[in-house]
Parts: structure tokens; sequence; C-alpha cells
């Protein structure tokens, strides 16, 4: 009888250190709007994505000639002409093709950097949501999915996302998962899934986008699959998973 395979899920980067153990395939999700985003500049012809942790470490990127993206609180950082609205990387696809895109932002890039030695760290989203699961499948590895929340909490869009991951996941047969935070994520994916728009309606960082006037990128980044690109962390980079690329210097 062939051993089954684990999936946990994580609500947030500063619960990671509980999680991590045992785990060397993690799915780092921040649906509104960092992974989004970075699924959709490589989907559209973006070489690769530089993680940074900090502005100041993207400011030093942009002052070598390197594009660089920064975003804060759901605002593009002063100085810099990108944040991470996926929808940037749709209108300017042709400006971006071939480039590197050095990236910070509130919690995505945060939970990239927390998961970044690990063997293999990809990266999804609702976009990705089902080409993303089937590899994931295909693959047989434990899988740890890392929400990145809203500063270290609890956000319902990434659990709702991380959700779905599991349950498809474990409907396979294959996948168990012992922990509360993933038979929870699985329960609230199901009660969402007919209706992702009404039900995240009410969540925080909807109602903060909003305030920004950012509902096209919303919309996009809960539209389930409209991409199959799977982004993969190699050398420091995010490239589309089996596009091999050599990093800068």
């Amino acid at each position: 009888m062939s051993t089954k395979r684990r999936v946990e899920i994580c609500f947030s980067p500063a619960e990671y250190a509980l999680y991590q153990e045992d785990f060397e395939l993690v799915v780092v999700i921040d649906v509104l709007r960092a992974t989004s985003a970075i699924c959709t500049a490589l989907h559209n012809g973006v070489e690769r994505i530089k993680p940074v942790a900090s502005v100041d470490e993207a400011r030093e990127w942009m002052s070598k000639g390197f594009i660089a993206a920064a975003e804060r609180n759901g605002e593009i950082v002063d100085g810099f002409e990108l944040g991470n609205s996926p929808i940037a990387y749709i209108e300017r696809a042709e400006e971006f093709v071939g480039q590197t895109i050095v990236l910070t932002t509130t919690n995505g890039t945060k939970a990239i950097d927390v998961a970044k030695d690990k063997n293999t760290v990809v990266i999804g989203a609702l976009n990705n949501l089902d080409a993303l699961t089937q590899w994931l499948i295909e693959r047989n590895e434990d899988v740890l999915i890392l929400a990145s929340g809203w500063k270290d909490k609890f956000n319902l869009e990434d659990t709702i996302c991380a959700g779905a991951i599991a349950d498809s996941l474990i409907e396979t047969g294959n996948f168990i998962a012992d922990e509360d935070s993933t038979v929870a994520s699985k329960f609230i994916y199901r009660s969402a899934r007919d209706n992702m728009f009404a039900f995240l309606k009410a969540s925080s960082h909807r109602r903060r986008l909003r305030q920004l006037n950012l509902n096209e990128d919303v919309k996009y980044c809960l539209t389930p699959n409209n991409l199959t690109t799977i982004p993969i962390l190699r050398d420091g980079y995010l490239v589309k998973l089996n596009d091999r690329t050599t990093p800068l210097s």
C-alpha cells in the first residue's frame, strides 16, 4: 500500500515556523494581489521576477537600471511606477516582454522570503488554480500551502484559494491533512466556491482595495483559471516552470 502524502495550510508567514518542518515543497499564495500579479507577469512575457523583502532593496535594484515594482498598503510606493497590479502586466505586456522585474509587496514577497530555503517554492493564485493543482497531484510530494495573509494576520481570499488546492489534492485519495487549519480552509472554500465574489465582498482586503478604486484588479484576481503559468523560484528568481534561465549577477 502506497504512503499518502500530506497537504497542510499555514495561514500567515508569522505561523510558518510552526508548520514548515518536514515540508520541502511550499506553495505561496497572495491572491490580492502579489501572486496573481506574478503569475500574470510571467504568463504575459516577463522573463523573471526578483522578489525582494524591502522597498530600499527594490530602490537599489532600480538605481542599477532594473524595472522595479513596489507596493505597500495597497498603493504604489512613491518613486516607483509599478505596484502589484496584475492588470499592468496585461496592458503593458509588450513593454515588459523578456524583462526582469524586481518586486516588493506588503505581504506576498515576505511570504516568499520566509520559504525561500525550501527545495521547491511555487506560486499559486486563483488564476492558475487548476494548472497548479494538477502539477501538485502529479508531483506527489508533501505540500505546505503558505498564505501571505495581511500583515501576518489571517485573510479570507488566501484561505479560500489554499482550501481549493487542498480540497482537490485530498479528493484524489493520495493526500491527507492533519491540521485544523487545512480542514477549516477546505470547508470555507466549499462554502464560497459557487460565488466567490459575493462571499468575499465583505473581506477586509477587498474593502481596502475598493477604497483605492482597484475593483478591476479585484475582479481579475478572483477569476479562477484565466491562465496556466506556474511560477517557480530558482536561484532567487521566479520563472515559468520548465523555463531555465541564468540569473543576473
